[in-house]
């Protein structure tokens, strides 16, 4: 690893507060530094650096990934990847492999990905999967709103502090995730939650108790990450009405809503549905809540999620092949191939959605960019969703070529465009300081050296396509939009400072599963190279 100084660059650095500013960075021991003895000096003059991006929400590894690719093998006879001399083969479509996951996240300069959704008894397979993404570095959120320990001791607060804390260090996760609390548990007996007050079938819980208990062992355990909420009611006409009591269920508190396009649908039916994102971004500027916007993208897509319920809701909606998968006492979940149209006037509004909460949620700071990766749309769609941030005339002339429902929405009149330094905050700085990862999203004297540099172009789209160059952890891996160096990032866990042991009655709980309670934690030689990031 040799030092590097990179020099002429137009530097964007929001947590540093360096908007636009021709700088230099130094690098030594994979760290940026105050100085440094250069062997090798890159100028940049023209171009524009960044701190390396920091995806917080792309479904890229475990069960569900897997699932979908045996579903689908169509998506992958239609893009092969070669190998090169540097990289191996493998396929691409919206499903990529482990390798050209790692490959496409660095050629675009992100190199950091956090997977949203993992089943704890799955964890050991996500982390195989996850150590196979070169590039980048990532880690995982552990789903729990649905787990039937937690329901059936929702009343319990000690109780279930105990077992989250225990369950998060057992799968090596890094966040609470809870989709659809209740209502995957309730999928069991085929049926779902329509209210957050709503009771289960078979416990005397309801999703608003499990959000709220969630929450507050989040701020117990003094996690790094909020909770991360798939809140219930997702993909439903007039949904809107939930997602505000959502909010302000979570006013004051520290929480993560995802996609949360899916969740601003006004109307009673999919043929009134239309947009309500202008109330829900009010609340959200009212709030100290953090979103991503799950931004769609037309095409072929294919959803997953552990919202068992709404997959299947899919499947009918869509008449498309479906499959879904119950993960014992734990979760659920389904896939269903997609297509998002532009002239189906749901697709159209839906598209026109996302658009609006990134443009009228006011703080940079707490609305970051996702497609859902790859419900949505494949995360290689960013650098096209970022051109319609920052062109009002080419978000218009899109706008144009799409169903007349896409401009009943507010969009038309909204003239705002986003300057770099707002996308390399929703994209990088917001995103790092959201998972408490104080190395990464900044280019500060002790930061990974987790950099990209891209060519100033007129064609927004096209800058951040390709990156003129990637440094990871002080390592040139891309060059010109290819990969010259394969490189291994590492696995964030989280760091309890003192062993973790389950109470008693979870040895009893586990008699209902198939995997004996010693042998359910993902032992640490899965995790060969891994960062642990203390609490609090």
């Amino acid at each position: 690893m040799e030092d590097l100084k990179i020099v002429n660059g137009i530097v964007y650095d929001p947590l540093n507060g360096i908007d636009g500013e021709r700088l230099d960075i130094h690098v030594s021991g994979g760290k940026i530094a105050e100085r440094a003895k250069a062997q090798r000096v890159i100028d940049v003059k023209g171009m524009v650096v960044m701190p390396g991006g920091v995806d917080i929400h792309s479904h890229i590894a475990g069960p569900k990934i897997n699932m979908g690719r045996r579903l689908r093998p169509e998506n992958h006879r239609t893009a092969p990847v070669p190998k090169t001399d540097v990289t191996r083969a493998g396929v691409g479509g919206g499903l990529s492999s482990t390798f050209v996951t790692g490959y496409r996240y660095a050629a675009m300069g992100y190199t950091t990905v956090m997977e949203p959704a993992v089943p704890p008894l799955m964890a050991r397979h996500a982390h195989e999967e996850l150590n196979d993404i070169p590039m980048v570095d990532k880690g995982c959120y552990v789903l729990m709103g649905n787990n039937e320990y937690i329901i059936s001791h929702i009343h319990e607060l000690n109780k279930v502090e105990n077992y989250v804390k225990w369950l998060l260090n057992a799968a090596k996760g890094y966040a609470i995730k809870a989709v659809n609390p209740c209502g995957s548990d309730n999928w069991k007996w085929g049926e779902n939650v329509h209210g957050l007050g709503e009771k289960g079938v078979k416990f005397d819980a309801t999703p608003k108790e499990m959000i709220t208990t969630l929450s507050e062992v989040n701020k117990r355990l003094k996690l790094p990450h909020p909770l991360h909420l798939h809140t219930i009611d997702l993909g439903v006409p007039g949904n809107y009405e939930t997602t505000l009591e959502t909010l302000e269920m979570l006013k004051g508190k520290r929480a993560h809503l995802t996609h949360l396009q899916f969740n601003c649908y006004g109307g009673s039916s999919w043929k009134d549905l239309s947009s309500e994102a202008g109330g829900i971004a009010e609340k959200v500027n009212d709030s100290k809540i953090t979103v991503d916007s799950g931004q769609v993208i037309f095409g072929d897509v294919t959803t997953m999620t552990a919202d068992a319920p709404w997959q299947y809701r899919l499947y009918r909606l869509s008449g498309n092949k479906w499959v879904n998968n119950d993960v014992e006492v734990e979760c659920g979940g389904g896939i269903v191939p997609y297509r998002y149209r532009k002239k189906n006037s749901v697709n159209a509004t839906q598209w026109a959605i996302g658009l609006e909460l990134l443009l009228m949620i006011e703080d940079p700071w707490r609305v970051y960019l996702s497609t859902d990766n790859p419900n949505g749309g494949s995360f290689t769609s960013y650098p096209y969703i970022i051109k319609l941030l920052m062109d009002k005339k080419f978000r218009k002339e899109e706008l144009s070529t799409l169903h007349q429902n896409a401009s009943s929405t507010s969009l038309p009149d909204i003239d705002r465009e986003y300057t770099l330094g707002e996308i390399a905050t929703i994209t990088r700085g917001a995103t790092a300081k959201s998972l408490g990862l104080k190395n990464k999203g900044h280019l500060g004297v002790g930061a990974d050296a987790d950099i990209a540099i891209y060519p100033l172009k007129e064609d927004i789209a096209k800058m951040f396509s390709k990156a003129s160059y990637v440094i990871k952890d002080g390592d040139l891996v891309v060059g010109k939009g290819k990969i010259i160096s394969e490189k291994y990032g590492k696995t964030f866990m989280l760091d309890f400072k003192e062993k973790v042991e389950p109470d008693p009655d979870v040895r009893e709980f586990f008699k209902y599963y198939t995997v004996d309670i010693e042998n359910y934690p993902v032992e640490m030689a899965y995790l060969p190279r891994y960062e642990a990031i203390k609490c609090g």
